[in-house]
């Protein structure tokens, strides 16, 4: 698979009829993967299709293979990526990769000043996004609007996250500010170097939050010494992951 050739474009008018079978697999991906996810309608990915806010990918035989689409938040100060699938066929071969790098492109051309921000339960998602310069964050650093967390309600984690009064959830939070950021250089180097760590913090996230009533104990996590040179950045970017 990873000899196939991808054309990743633009999604338009002649897209629509793919709406259906792109929910259907995001749907089949969260319940295989045994993770939430807020539910899409194919209206809704049609909306995302006509107001030119969404990738699609095809094969080199033109069959149906990835896509992805943009939100936007808090009057377009945040932006997020969302629905991001690849069909069975298709993944392992880096499409996902190419899908997230063609629509972080697609953001930073429509929305130039907007935070880009997302959120995930899979290390590989946290792996691209690194690459493209995202950064774990708390969820105080996210979006605060409403609709956003209203689309967490139909997520099997919602009870989790109200628990948590919306600070934390098994979700881990990322976040690219143009503004203020680290250099994908940074965030890959962060990465590879933590990317044990976040395994296993990822893991004691899901056995803490599900296993509310036993005894939580400290973790004691090594700084990188590197310290950033942007103002009111962490010695780390484990300062924020590790904010349970």
């Amino acid at each position: 698979m990873n000899n196939q050739q991808f054309q990743i474009v633009i999604a338009d008018d002649s897209h629509l009829g793919f709406a259906q079978i792109i929910c259907d697999e995001m749907a089949a991906s969260a319940q295989a993967r045994g993770t939430g996810i807020a539910k899409r309608t194919p209206e809704y990915i049609q909306e995302k299709i006509r107001e030119g806010k969404a990738v699609i990918a095809f094969n080199q035989d033109g069959i149906w293979a990835g896509f992805c689409y943009i939100e936007t938040w808090s009057h377009g100060e945040y932006v997020a990526n969302s629905g991001l699938i690849v069909a069975p066929a298709f993944r392992k071969g880096g499409l996902a990769r190419q899908i997230k790098k063609k629509i972080f492109e697609l953001s930073r051309t429509k929305f130039p000043e907007a935070k880009l921000f997302g959120l995930t339960t899979g290390l590989a998602v946290m792996k691209i996004n690194s690459e493209l310069g995202y950064e774990p964050v708390t969820y105080s650093e996210l979006t605060q609007d409403e609709a956003f967390w209203a689309g967490c309600k139909s997520c099997v984690n919602y009870e989790i996250l109200m628990s948590k009064e919306r600070k934390n959830c098994m979700c881990t939070g990322m976040l690219y500010d143009p503004k203020d950021h680290y250099e994908p250089e940074e965030t890959i180097q962060d990465f590879r170097q933590h990317s044990k760590l976040y395994e296993r913090f990822m893991r004691i996230k899901q056995w803490k939050f599900l296993k509310p009533f036993l005894k939580k104990e400290p973790i004691n996590v090594t700084r990188n010494p590197k310290e950033s040179s942007a103002a009111g950045k962490p010695k780390s970017l484990l300062h924020y992951f590790f904010n349970l």
